[in-house]
């Protein structure tokens, strides 16, 4: 690799926090070393060990530095790019004359940046006319965006920037462990506390972010709704209400308010397994001060309710006027480094860039008449991400598959991992070759972070710019130059520039006047102010805190939806008397295809385990360290022993890193969110036995 001559501020690969980093090369311009950037407001210099060791990844000992084609003999052999290229063109094109556009599938990732997630929804829609595109993000927080759409009109993961949050009365945290998920944002967390403010946690584990808290509440896995609901049933019932902000800015709260005085705190109490002085304490944190704000993660949101759940909590913040205030609301923490931005311009099944739905007239006329397309030729919504998964091999015949791992991140893995392998024609992209690009027929190396420029959007809606330090290995491309290759063999001669300002200028023209409006964003700008807030139209400063003046709704006013409680998909029975929650661990990210691939991280976490109370595993003869096979109605995982205290005893947790038996996602139910379409990782019915 070569590198320039100078330092490169950018951005880290992995989480929607994207610190800020600067990348030095070393003598030589062999390698990069990582430096602080304490001048960059999110994570003021601080990096967690992911973000440390991320230019091992660019090492061409663990990458992919050459196309694959897998030869009649079923081997991945090398092969040039211009017959790689051909091969996939021919392999898409060959389904879609057989069976019809929609039996080609497109499945993204939410760490594409900007540019190439506008390019790949463009290039679905466009090149091959499918429907059949969404993205791991579905995965991510699509239940906060569907509540934050029902409820505000609008869908930004922090309606303010981090910097507020230290400056808060109170923070409810619910599932989320930030000190291993994203280690540098604790210190917002250290700093409220320091100031006076409070903390509640929310989680069935007492982890190290659980272990800050001014309280711990730990309810049984998929009973976040019935809290919530409980505590806006004590906080009505004790006066505590801000009757003047609900009659001023908001509708629906009768119906709301009537829900949640059906679950009364003995109720919850029983639902949850959190007793009622606990309740009580909870609800007096966060009313005492003048401002407060709920936070939520996938805890809550990765459930067959999780839209019903984020919006009690919502409701929650509502009910007392902590939304639209300043220093107060609701906010989602964005796992994927762009899982923001990703979904708000067009690798979502059923929207177009600028955050427009696709079944909107003026939306379709206005992105045709960018993309120069007649707006009826574009194909309607899609499958969401699990449902096109569950369709390959069947109605969907081809998938192309960029910045994907899903033999290891989809729920019910096993099953996902078999419908991958029934496809007639898979290409993956990738930078490594990963569980999922292993079952290929073609596999194409594309560049990483820092080695191309593009934007991000991160967890506060703050649009940023990794600028590229290093030139790739040979036989790398990026992905807008896969695409470019792709689209002309596929006869769409332009429209595919490869150039990322370029894509971007034509991106902000297609969200112009949408919800997620970049138009006013530029390269420049985005340098210049250490990134830019969306919502931001042409001549806008951009918008930092949103809601102060009115919600994003017809009238301006937010919208309380009455939610009530129901069991998750599964409960436990006689068969499978516990509860399976899946998370990650501070040295590993997402499925692991990078981050195992580092061996700094591996010697911190080299694996799976299976965490389980002791009270549990004197029950079940399970010794520390030794290996417990866990089964769900969908598969079995086996792992070593990690007996802890600081888990119910009702429950057991994996972490999802692993494929192989340790899978974690072999065990997980796919039952899905009627709203969001999310899959509900986060709560199954298993049984554990030593193996």
């Amino acid at each position: 690799m070569r590198t320039s001559d100078s330092a490169t501020d950018t951005h880290c690969p992995y989480c929607a926090l994207q610190c800020g980093m600067r990348l030095r090369p070393e003598p030589g311009g062999a390698t990069v070393t990582v430096e602080e950037r304490a001048d960059f407001p999110v994570n003021r210099g601080a990096l967690c060990g992911k973000g440390r060791t991320a230019p091992a990844l660019l090492s061409s000992r663990v990458r992919l530095t050459e196309p694959l084609v897998r030869t009649h003999a079923g081997r991945l052999e090398p092969a040039t790019w211009e017959e790689a290229l051909d091969a996939v063109a021919e392999g898409l094109a060959r389904t879609g004359r057989s069976y019809g556009p929609d039996a080609v599938g497109v499945f993204g990732g939410g760490g594409l940046t900007n540019e190439k997630a506008y390019a790949l929804g463009k290039f679905a829609r466009v090149a091959l006319r499918t429907s059949q595109i969404d993205y791991n993000g579905r995965f991510c927080m699509s239940s906060a965006a569907a509540a934050h759409q029902r409820a505000f009109g609008l869908d930004r993961g922090l309606p303010f920037p981090l910097e507020d949050i230290p400056r808060t009365g109170c923070v409810i945290l619910v599932g989320s462990n930030l000190a291993e998920t994203m280690p540098p944002a604790l210190r917002y967390l250290t700093e409220l506390r320091a100031n006076g403010g409070t903390l509640v946690v929310i989680d069935p584990r007492r982890t190290r972010t659980a272990e800050q808290a001014d309280l711990h509440l730990a309810p049984r896995p998929g009973t976040d709704l019935a809290l919530a609901l409980g505590l806006l049933h004590l906080i009505v019932a004790e006066g505590r209400t801000d009757e003047e902000f609900i009659a001023a800015r908001t509708t629906g709260w009768e119906q709301a308010r009537a829900a949640a005085m059906a679950h009364w705190p003995e109720l919850v109490e029983r639902i949850t397994g959190v007793p009622v002085p606990r309740l009580r304490e909870a609800a007096d944190l966060f009313c005492a001060p003048e401002s407060a704000m709920v936070l939520t993660a996938r805890g809550p949101e990765q459930q067959s309710k999780g839209t019903d759940t984020v919006g009690a909590w919502i409701n929650l913040c509502l009910a007392t006027g902590r939304a639209g205030r300043p220093l107060s609301g609701y906010g989602c923490l964005t796992g994927q480094g762009n899982g923001q931005g990703g979904r708000e311009h067009g690798q979502k099944a059923d929207q177009l860039p600028g955050y427009r739905k696709l079944t909107d007239p003026a939306a379709r006329a206005h992105v045709g008449a960018v993309w120069g397309v007649d707006p009826d030729s574009l194909p309607g919504p899609g499958r969401s991400a699990y449902e096109l998964l569950d369709a390959l091999g069947t109605d969907v015949k081809a998938l192309l598959l960029m910045g994907s791992n899903p033999v290891v991140s989809a729920p019910r893995a096993a099953h996902i991992e078999d419908r991958i392998r029934s496809l007639d024609f898979l290409a993956v992209a990738d930078v490594v070759l990963s569980e999922t690009a292993a079952l290929a027929d073609v596999v194409l190396p594309v560049a990483q972070w820092a080695e191309e420029t593009g934007t991000t959007t991160n967890l506060e809606g703050r649009v940023l710019l990794r600028r590229r330090a290093l030139t790739p290995p040979p036989g790398v491309r990026s992905d807008l130059d896969v695409l470019h290759g792709l689209a002309t063999r596929l006869g769409v001669e332009k429209g595919f520039p490869t150039e990322p300002e370029e894509v971007f200028e034509e991106l902000r023209r297609a969200s112009a006047g949408g919800p997620a409006d970049y138009s006013g964003i530029t390269y420049a700008r985005i340098e210049a102010e250490q990134g830019v807030f969306w919502p931001c139209p042409e001549g806008s400063v951009g918008t930092e805190r949103l809601f102060l003046d009115r919600f994003a709704t017809d009238d301006g006013r937010a919208r309380f939806v009455p939610v009530s409680h129901r069991d998750a998909a599964e409960v436990p029975d006689a068969d499978y008397p516990l509860l399976l929650t899946t998370g990650r661990v501070v040295a590993q990210y997402q499925s692991g295809a990078q981050t195992r691939r580092v061996d700094e991280l591996n010697a911190a976490a080299p694996g799976p385990f299976v965490e389980l109370h002791p009270r549990l595993a004197a029950r079940i003869g399970a010794v520390d360290g030794s290996p417990l096979a866990v089964t769900s109605r969908r598969g079995r995982a086996v792992a070593p022993a990690r007996i802890t205290d600081t888990i119910r005893a009702d429950t057991v947790f994996m972490p999802f890193h692993w494929p192989g038996e340790g899978r974690a996602n072999s065990l997980t139910n796919p039952a899905l969110d009627p709203v969001s379409r999310m899959p509900e990782f986060k709560v199954c019915a298993v049984r554990v036995e030593p193996a």
